[in-house]
C-alpha cells in the first residue's frame, strides 16, 4: 500500500526525505523494503517508531525534530489506510501560492457516505475551512477528507497547544504520569474542528482517484484504481497478451519473477506478486495473488486475496462477493462495513492468510482463512480459526 506514497513523494521536486510514523515494531520485511525503497527512488526513507499509539496527530508531534530537521518549506501527511493519484504537486503549488498552516486534500461523496467521513465546509470563493466534523451524525458537507494534508512549518504550534492542554487535563485529574495520554492527538477532532473558521486551513479540492482502504475488499478496489491509473502513468507495467503466454484481459500486473502458465487466463484487475506460480488453466479475476503463493492446475480465483506462501490445490475453487461502489454514482465510495453483523458474518470477499493449503477440489466461498491451516472441505461464510 505504502509503495504508492512513497512513489508520489519521491516525485515531488525537492523531497528531502520520506519517513514513515507508527506504532508497529519493525521486522525483517519493512527493514528490507525500506531499503529497496531508498535505493529505488534515490531518497533517505526511514521508520519511526511510537512509543505508544499517538493518534493521528501525536507522532507528529513527538517526532517534531526530525520532521523539522533540515528546514522544510512544507512537510506532506499521508494517512496509510488510503488510495489515491496523489495530486502533492499540485498541493504544494497551491501552498506556495497562498501559504497557510493547514492544507488538506478534499474529494466528494455521496450525502449518505459523506457521514463516514470528515466532512469540511468551505468557503468556495477562498476554499478556506470553515467547518470541520468528523463522522458527523447529521448531512454538513459533500466536501470529505482525504487524509492527505500539506503542512507549514507553523502547524506544529497548534499541536503543541494541544499537548500541553492534554498535559494539565492529565495533572487536573491527579493521574500519575501524562504519558501516554498527554502525546496522543487527534488531528480531526483536536486540531481541524477546532481551528476551523480561524484563517488557517484550507482545502484542494480533487476529481482524482481516491478510496480508503479499511478493509480487503477496498483493498481490491484499490488495486483496480491503481491498474488502471497504469494505463497513464506506467503502461509497461501492465502485462501484455502475446503468443505462447497467459491470456490478458484488462488491467493486469505480473512480477517479473512470477512463473504464470501460458494456458492460464488473468484479469480484469489482477495483481500476481513476487514469485508466485500460476499453473496450467488456472483462472484468476478480480484477485490479488501475495508472493510466494501457489495455484496449482485449473484453480478459479475471484474477488479474493491469497495470501503470502499460500498453496491452492488443483480444481480448487476461491470465491469471494464483491462489495463495489454503486457504478451509477460518480460520487459513490466504498462502504467499509465491519465483518459482521447482528452476529452474522457479513459476505465479503475470501482471504487465505499465509502458508495456508488447500487440497484439490475445495470450494471456498466468502470465507476468512487465517494462517497455518490446512483446509480439506468446503466452506462457505466461515471465518476459519
Amino acid at each position: 500500500m505504502i509503495q504508492h506514497h512513497i512513489e508520489a513523494c519521491a516525485q515531488v521536486p525537492g523531497m528531502q526525505e520520506i519517513l514513515l510514523i507508527g506504532f508497529y515494531q519493525p521486522d525483517e520485511a519493512l527493514t528490507q523494503f525500506l531499503e529497496t525503497a531508498q535505493q529505488e527512488f534515490n531518497l533517505p526513507v526511514r521508520y519511526l517508531q511510537e512509543f505508544a499509539p499517538l493518534g493521528t496527530g501525536g507522532g507528529l508531534y513527538h517526532f517534531r525534530d526530525q520532521i523539522l530537521a533540515g528546514g522544510p518549506e512544507a512537510f506532506f501527511v499521508l494517512n496509510a489506510d488510503v488510495c489515491s493519484d496523489f495530486p502533492l504537486s499540485a498541493m504544494l503549488d497551491a501552498h506556495r501560492h497562498q501559504r497557510h498552516p493547514f492544507l488538506l486534500l478534499g474529494t466528494t461523496a455521496n450525502r449518505t457516505q459523506s457521514l463516514n467521513y470528515g466532512c469540511i465546509v468551505e468557503n468556495p470563493q477562498t476554499h478556506e475551512v470553515l467547518h470541520y466534523v468528523e463522522k458527523p451524525s447529521t448531512f454538513i458537507s459533500d466536501i470529505i477528507n482525504c487524509g492527505i494534508y500539506l503542512f507549514s512549518p507553523e502547524a506544529l504550534k497548534p499541536l503543541r497547544d494541544v499537548f500541553q492542554r492534554n498535559q494539565q487535563d492529565g495533572q487536573l485529574e491527579d493521574s500519575p504520569g501524562s504519558w501516554p495520554g498527554a502525546g496522543t492527538i487527534r488531528l480531526e477532532q483536536d486540531v481541524f474542528s477546532a481551528l476551523a473558521g480561524q484563517g488557517q486551513i484550507y482545502v484542494h479540492l480533487t476529481d482524482g482517484i481516491w478510496s480508503q482502504i479499511k478493509s480487503a475488499g477496498s483493498a481490491l478496489y484499490a488495486s483496480r484504481l491503481y491498474l488502471s491509473r497504469y494505463q497513464i502513468t506506467h503502461p509497461e507495467r501492465l502485462a501484455k497478451h502475446t503468443p505462447g503466454g497467459p491470456r490478458i484481459r484488462g488491467n493486469v500486473y505480473i512480477h517479473p519473477t512470477a512463473k504464470v502458465a501460458p494456458s492460464a487466463v488473468l484479469g480484469p484487475n489482477v495483481s500476481v506478486g513476487k514469485g508466485v506460480t500460476v499453473g496450467e488453466g488456472v483462472r484468476l479475476r478480480e484477485s490479488i495473488v501475495l508472493h510466494g503463493a501457489a495455484l496449482q492446475e485449473h484453480t478459479c480465483v475471484l474477488h479474493s486475496i491469497v495470501g503470502w506462501g499460500s498453496t491452492v490445490g488443483r480444481w480448487a475453487r476461491v470465491e469471494g462477493t464483491p462489495n463495489d461502489p454503486n457504478p451509477n454514482d460518480p460520487r459513490a465510495r466504498m462502504d467499509s462495513e465491519s465483518l459482521f453483523k447482528d452476529g452474522k458474518l457479513l459476505p465479503a470477499i475470501t482471504i487465505l492468510g499465509c502458508r495456508v493449503r488447500i487440497p484439490a477440489e475445495v470450494l471456498i466461498l466468502n470465507s476468512i482463512v487465517l494462517p497455518h491451516k490446512e483446509l480439506s472441505r468446503s466452506f462457505t461464510n466461515q471465518i476459519i480459526l
